[in-house]
Parts: structure tokens; C-alpha cells; sequence
């Protein structure tokens, strides 16, 4: 074993192929900063199941630090949109038409990941031709996200979460109560190891509006209000996404 098999880094970096001809330098650019964005939503993903599993488990402090370490990956997300603002919109103009149908919008992993944070819309189903994507995210559409582990670890504490929070179908989408909210106002009272882990959440949470919003105003800077790739709404659609994944963490603030 050595350094080029463990990572596979033959396989890995002959990946990157642009489609312009003749060849538009930023193209690399473009294709790079996308091939590593979906490595970074694997690693999102594996930590964020690693997470859930520790709050069923009881290890709230565990899943707090892995929740923590997820956020740092998605400040690295923030910033690797510095990287594509490099880019003018001339320059995207150069290979833009190389995308075709292709769009940011059929990331499955993006979606996936937006499931697993409890953000679900069967409708987002459609909008994948490929039989293992399509079953993925089947999956995670059904699966209890880690909202609902958090709150059974909350109502594990002696909260008061009440059972249609703790039984809700966990294939729609999280909603504010103001019941889970009262319940959260009571630990951030009286138990600080909890108040721990439901700052970790809200630092994820933050982290997530803070990288959609980025990505917005990356795209209204290279291609201002004009449609999208893959004729998506491109910014238009993209302000509707500027919303809180767990929300009650937000809402009760104001009673504190």
C-alpha cells in the first residue's frame, strides 16, 4: 500500500474532463469545484448518519462533536465559493452551453442531505433519471431524520416533547411547534449539557442557510436573474431555499 492506492488518486484525477473545444480554461475550474463540493456532501452525509446513531444511542456529547466537525465541513463549502466568484461571467459564458440540461439542481447527494436534516419533498423525487439516485433518496425520504433522533434524546432527558412531535411521518417535512419550543425553552434552563447539543444544531443549521445564501449571490453574480442551468429558476428559485431547517430552535429564542 502507498500513498497513490490508498487514495486512488489515479482514478481520481482522471476524472476532471472538460467538454469545451476548443478548450476553455476555467472549465477545469468549474468541474473541479463541483467533483469536490459532492466528495464533501459524502462526508457530510456519513457524519450526519453517525450522529443520528449516537442520539439513539443516548451519546449526546459524541453526537455534539460530530455535529461540530460537520459544520467545519460546510465552512470549507462556504469558502470554496470564493474559488468559483474568481470566475467573470464572460468567462462562465465561454463553456456554459458545454452544461446542456446538467444543473446543481439534480445533485442527489444535496438532496439527500437536505432529507436527512428533516427538509422533504417527495416532489424533488421526479427530478431523477437514475434508478440508484431515485432509490436513495426513497430511502432517506422514509427514514427519521436527525430532528426526529434529537428530540427523542430531548424527550430522554424528561422534557416535555409531546407525542405528535415524537411520531410524526417522518417523510414530511419538519414544522415548527410551539409545544417541542416550550420544551426546548425548559432545557436551555436547566440542562447545559443539552443546551450543548442544541447549539451544535443550530450551528449546522446556520452553517446551511449561510452556504445556500453564498451560493446565491455566487449565481446572481455570474449569471444575474437569467434562468438557471437545466432551465431552473436559477435565482428566483434559489431565494425560496433561504429557510431554517429546524426551526423551533429558532422560534423559541424570542421567549428566552
Amino acid at each position: 500500500m502507498d500513498y497513490q492506492r490508498f487514495a486512488m488518486l489515479p482514478e481520481l484525477l482522471s476524472l476532471q474532463r472538460p467538454l469545451a473545444d476548443p478548450p476553455e480554461h476555467d472549465e477545469m475550474l468549474f468541474i473541479i469545484v463541483h467533483q469536490v463540493h459532492e466528495l464533501w456532501f459524502k462526508a457530510v452525509l456519513h457524519e450526519l448518519d453517525h450522529a443520528q446513531r449516537l442520539l439513539v444511542r443516548r451519546e449526546g456529547a459524541r453526537a455534539a462533536a460530530t455535529l461540530k466537525r460537520v459544520r467545519s465541513i460546510v465552512k470549507v463549502l462556504v469558502g470554496q465559493l470564493d474559488i468559483l466568484e474568481t470566475m467573470t461571467p464572460v468567462e462562465f459564458e465561454s463553456f456554459r452551453d458545454r452544461l446542456d440540461t446538467a444543473s446543481g439542481f439534480q445533485s442527489a447527494q444535496f438532496r439527500e442531505l437536505e432529507f436527512a436534516l428533516g427538509m422533504k419533498r417527495r416532489a424533488v423525487l421526479k427530478g431523477f433519471a437514475y434508478e440508484e439516485e431515485e432509490r436513495r433518496l426513497r430511502r432517506r425520504l422514509e427514514r427519521p431524520t436527525l430532528w426526529d433522533a434529537f428530540l427523542r434524546f430531548v424527550a430522554g432527558r424528561g422534557l416535555a416533547v409531546p407525542e405528535r412531535a415524537l411520531n410524526r411521518d417522518p417523510a414530511r417535512s419538519v414544522q415548527s411547534d410551539p409545544e417541542v419550543q416550550a420544551a426546548l425553552i425548559d432545557a436551555y434552563r436547566t440542562d447545559p449539557e443539552l443546551v450543548n447539543l442544541c447549539e451544535r444544531m443550530i450551528d449546522l443549521d446556520e452553517g446551511i442557510q449561510e452556504w445556500r445564501y453564498r451560493h446565491l449571490k455566487m449565481v446572481e453574480r455570474t449569471i444575474g436573474n437569467k434562468p438557471g442551468t437545466g432551465d431552473s429558476a436559477g435565482v428566483a428559485y434559489l431565494v425560496t431555499t433561504l429557510r431554517p431547517a429546524f426551526p423551533d430552535l429558532w422560534e423559541m429564542r424570542s421567549a428566552l
